[in-house]
């Protein structure tokens, strides 16, 4: 295959996200792998960073960026709906309230699918409403599982800790209570991609004279069950 398009700067940054497919790589790594210059490696990592296309990881080294997951996530969304809204439907009919499914987007989350509860008091969230990232159950999935570097820079103005995406990640779930919105309540699980990575939180919510201040204690095996069954859904319509 020939790797050459006639325009440097673009095979060159081609040259590194392929170095980056293979797994973290340090600028001295990219430049055995790529063939190209020290400072030309340096200076398109770097832009490519700036661009969120290029991340780091715990020990400093190079990795592919979370841009390329939010475009797969929006290439795969209308998949990722329909799979979804059968799940949703049957935990919004398990646990009598209001269920969403999120996923990143840029600095906030969106909804992209929701299933309200029929009658009485809910927490209805429409479709394509955007939230932020430093509150709310789950915030704290999508963040608990990011690279290190976006996590850092979205806790600092966050209503939750490190040590509480510590717990996310040992536990499976996040719940919250009066953190996005007074007096309301919310569980959430991680949907895992193929790639291994966290694409979306299932969550429910609802008023937290209902759900409570713990509303995971109730909710929290139907919710986790609930991203489970989509996470297998994604991995079986993969192909």
């Amino acid at each position: 295959m020939d790797n050459h398009s006639g325009v440097g700067v673009i095979d060159k940054t081609a040259a590194i996200l392929g170095a980056l497919e293979k797994g973290p790589a340090t600028l001295a790594e990219l430049v055995s792998t790529t063939h190209l210059a020290r400072p030309t490696v340096h200076r398109l990592a770097l832009a490519l960073e700036h661009h969120h296309l290029v991340g780091r990881d715990t020990t400093g080294a190079f990795i592919l960026g979370r841009r390329f997951s939010e475009l797969a996530a929006t290439v795969g969304e209308d998949r990722l709906v329909s799979a979804a809204l059968p799940v949703l439907t049957t935990l919004r009919d398990r646990t009598g309230e209001s269920s969403q499914l999120y996923r990143p987007h840029g600095d906030q989350r969106i909804c992209i699918a929701a299933v309200d509860r029929p009658v009485g008091l809910r927490d209805s969230i429409p479709v394509g409403t955007t939230m932020t990232m430093a509150a709310g159950s789950a915030a704290k999935v999508l963040l608990a599982w990011e690279e290190p570097a976006r996590m850092h820079q979205a806790l600092a103005h966050a209503t939750f800790t490190a040590a509480d995406l510590d717990s996310v990640r040992a536990s499976g779930y996040a719940e919250s209570a009066g953190e996005r919105e007074a007096g309301v309540s919310s569980v959430s699980a991680p949907v895992w991609g193929t790639g291994g990575t966290v694409i979306a939180a299932v969550s429910i919510s609802g008023p937290i004279e209902r759900l409570t201040s713990h509303p995971a204690g109730a909710h929290a095996a139907a919710v986790t069950d609930a991203a489970r069954q989509l996470s297998d859904v994604l991995r079986r319509t993969e192909h």
